[in-house]
């Protein structure tokens, strides 16, 4: 968490006597963790210098063996800026998935895909839904009226009810210590406003609709008070159909506009005490429902690819390493009237400082001592940097989510193609697509898998593993107390969900094999707020029964952010956890038994809840 130090600055510090204060800044900035590990007479490095590091990366040969430098050379070609972010559809991904296969072949990869190849194609099909505009909802028995009283926002999910429901004012978005809670908000329609300046792709005052849904889970709805801030365009859009998944029972979620809120709360409601009941809300919405092929312009393409076993009878059984092969694309230019592009550096020192969990957190507000110091870092920071650092930048090129992923199976693939180093069983390895926009690529694998379902033995998922630091906000307790990393940090989740001889192996071959990982099973706790182990490939080869792992050194504030780049990367933590995993594939593959499922199997078409 910040530490209040920092709000110490009066704005109108001398521009000379911050720079007196800001090594005491600095030095704060680092997590404690770093600095007990640091004799007192040795100065810390400097926590800004990693903005100084080189972007360009000379490619060396690879070798047999798993080392950091392999992994460095990898992520600098994946996660290049000429791979746009990857997005799933977008050429990026397109040009990445084909690097990935050539990738494979040149190793010594067998081609698993479809019709011989290294890829499985395929469109991805979803019932779409659109609102019943003939359906009302009214305040005080007075109709409000679709699209110019309220803009609703299918949640994907099934919404809950709105008939006969307590509304109640729920605070101002961005002071978060005055939002109600969500057990005050059990049931009801909450009633917010977001005073914040826009989240970069949303219209004014609009906040991030995943953070807000989180914070009110058990609500009934939530109405955002920002309808009349809404262009010609964007009302457009909103009123276009929406793709769902069946089941689930989510808060409904729509716009509304002053006069709405006004009707339900009373003039001024903006003055009143946060958790004010109001009116109720009555009526419901329907839908009417189609289905559609999701539009791209390239194909979505997995990358399948085998080594065989050495017995001739379990040979004909798999052990899966996945990861994902795409991430979330690059800002285009105007896109709702955003700019296309924003300061690396900035969005950089105001995350580490104010926003350590990335897009898993809110924006900051800042106040008028925080941006005094942040543009203190700053001015240091391009002094550093003469200047590079303040480039534009649009392009989220996930080195990490999941380019780390990504390029760990090439070279756990490669030391088992190179080395003595053979197993029983064939390894699969699987880089799905589309996993930032639902998990579609490990979906469709598993739904159309290219050996028989039952063959696979077991699914070891990689999705972000390049970071990890003492400094690194990696999640969060189920009761919302942040975790951080440290020395041979790694967070194991879904290890003992199905098997519990799995989970016991990763101990087991952590300590034999002397890897020296320190295990995080918190984020693996049931009932955990995040829902970690629905919300990565591996739970699509769980809800068929198959004993997966899923590996990551967790969040981080560069996550899902333009910040998340090749040289801010841990290369000899990973490659230390990439050698762990191929050491406990290796085990699962040379096994003279399968895997023993010992819990219960998923509904492999229900929902998902941790």
């Amino acid at each position: 968490m910040f530490d209040d130090r920092f709000a110490t600055i009066p704005a109108n510090t001398p521009s000379k006597q911050v720079m007196k204060i800001l090594p005491t800044l600095l030095l704060l900035s680092v997590a404690p963790a770093a600095l007990s590990a640091q004799r007192a007479t040795t100065p810390p490095a400097d926590p800004w210098a990693a903005l100084a590091l080189p972007r360009a990366h000379k490619p060396q040969p690879t070798k047999a063996a798993i080392t950091p430098g392999d992994l460095e050379t990898r992520l600098y070609l994946f996660a290049d800026d000429s791979m746009q972010g990857r997005r799933a559809g977008w050429a990026g991904n397109d040009k990445g998935v084909d690097w990935i296969a050539a990738e494979a072949k040149r190793i010594g990869l067998k081609p698993m895909g479809d019709n011989g190849g290294f890829f499985q194609q395929f469109e991805k099909r979803f019932p779409i839904r659109s609102f019943d505009t003939t359906k009302t909802l009214a305040v005080g028995g007075t109709p409000i009226r679709f699209w110019t009283d309220f803009m609703p926002r299918d949640p994907s999910r099934n919404p809950r009810s709105l008939d006969n429901v307590q509304t109640v004012w729920g605070g101002d978005w961005k002071d978060s210590t005055s939002v109600i809670s969500d057990a005050a908000t059990a049931g009801k329609l909450v009633i917010i406003t977001a005073s914040t300046a826009a989240v970069p792709g949303n219209p004014p005052r609009v906040p991030s609709r995943p953070l807000v849904a989180s914070h009110f889970p058990s609500a009934a709805g939530v109405a955002v008070v920002a309808l009349d801030e809404f262009s010609d365009s964007v009302r457009a859009t909103y009123k276009g159909p929406s793709g769902y998944a069946p089941g689930g029972s989510v808060p409904f979620y729509m716009y509304i506009s002053r006069d709405v809120a006004e009707r339900m709360l009373g003039p001024g409601f903006a003055s009143l005490a946060p958790g004010t009941a109001g009116k109720a809300i009555t009526g419901d919405l329907g839908f009417t429902t189609s289905e559609q092929v999701f539009p791209t312009d390239v194909p979505l393409r997995n990358v399948v690819a085998v080594l065989p076993g050495t017995d001739p009878v379990l040979k004909n059984e798999y052990v899966v390493i996945g990861a994902h092969n795409d991430h979330i694309g690059f800002n285009r230019p105007g896109q709702n009237g955003q700019s296309a592009a924003v300061a690396h550096d900035s969005i950089y020192v105001v995350n580490h400082l104010y926003r350590k969990a990335g897009a898993d957190e809110r924006p900051p507000k800042l106040d008028a001592s925080q941006q005094h110091v942040v543009d203190s870092i700053l001015a240091h920071v391009r002094k550093l940097t003469n200047g590079k650092s303040a480039r534009a930048d649009s392009i989220s090129n996930g080195a990490d989510d999941d380019g780390t992923g990504s390029v760990s199976l090439l070279e756990i693939a490669e030391y088992f193609a190179k080395t003595p180093v053979k197993t029983k069983r064939s390894i699969l390895f699987v880089w799905h697509v589309g996993e930032e926009l639902g998990l579609w690529g490990s979906e469709y694998f598993t739904d159309h898998p290219t050996v028989a379902r039952d063959s696979i033995v077991a699914e070891l998922n990689i999705d972000m593993i390049g970071r990890g630091r003492a400094s690194d906000q990696t999640g969060s307790t189920k009761e919302g107390a942040p975790t951080m990393g440290g020395k041979g940090y790694l967070q194991l989740v879904g290890s003992r969900r199905l098997s519990t001889e799995l989970g016991d192996l990763a101990e087991t071959v952590n300590k034999s094999g002397k890897h020296g990982l320190q295990f995080d099973y918190s984020m693996d706790t049931n009932g955990h707020p995040q829902n970690i182990y629905c919300r990565s490939d591996h739970y699509e080869y769980a809800r068929y029964g198959i004993p997966i792992i899923f590996f990551t050194t967790g969040g981080h504030a560069d996550y899902h952010q333009v910040t998340d780049e090749p040289q801010y990367i841990d290369y000899a933590h990973m490659a230390q956890v990439n050698s762990f995993i191929g050491a406990l594939a290796v085990r699962v593959a040379n096994l003279d038994h399968r895997v023993v499922v010992d819990k219960p199997k998923p509904d492999p078409h229900g929902s998902c809840q941790q």
